[in-house]
């Protein structure tokens, strides 16, 4: 498994950077909130996961530590595959992603291309114990004289 990336930025995709490292182009597939936060020429560090497909070896990019792990217990959850797992991270935040599956809110999860309420109602059950609390905090119980399920 290839855990981070870092060296010079030689190009920036809409989907995708090319990371120089040690003399070699890595292709490196990233959200667009990771891409935005890199610069052509300047150097770079990606937590990343590599995805073995039969055909194909993709190497995915992320920010930090945190985002990868999510995405890779995604992928643990029934008709997520890499590509989903990284729409997800696209539109949500590693600790609204676990919000959302500890809460069960399938608004939030429905929100990402690709996921409908049957999705998110897998993803729920697959990764209710395997996601963890926010790291943000606990969730917020109820709120003084509001019944538990208000």
């Amino acid at each position: 498994m290839i855990a981070s990336v870092a060296g010079t930025v030689t190009a920036l995709g809409p989907l995708s950077t090319v990371v120089e490292v040690g003399g070699v182009g890595l292709l490196v597939q990233c959200t667009p909130a990771t891409l935005a936060g890199l610069r052509v020429g300047e150097p770079a560090r990606l937590a990343t996961t590599l995805v073995v497909r039969e055909t194909e070896l993709t190497l995915y990019g992320f920010t930090d530590a945190d985002a990868r792990d999510v995405f890779e217990s995604l992928q643990s959850a029934a008709g997520v595959g890499p590509k989903l797992a990284q729409a997800v991270l696209g539109v949500l935040e590693p600790d609204v992603v676990r919000r959302a599956v500890a809460e069960e809110d399938l608004a939030v999860l429905t929100r990402v291309p690709g996921i409908g309420r049957k999705g998110a109602q897998r993803i729920v059950l697959d990764l209710r114990d395997r996601l963890g609390p926010p790291r943000g905090g606990a969730l917020p119980g109820p709120r003084p004289g509001e019944p538990a399920g208000a």
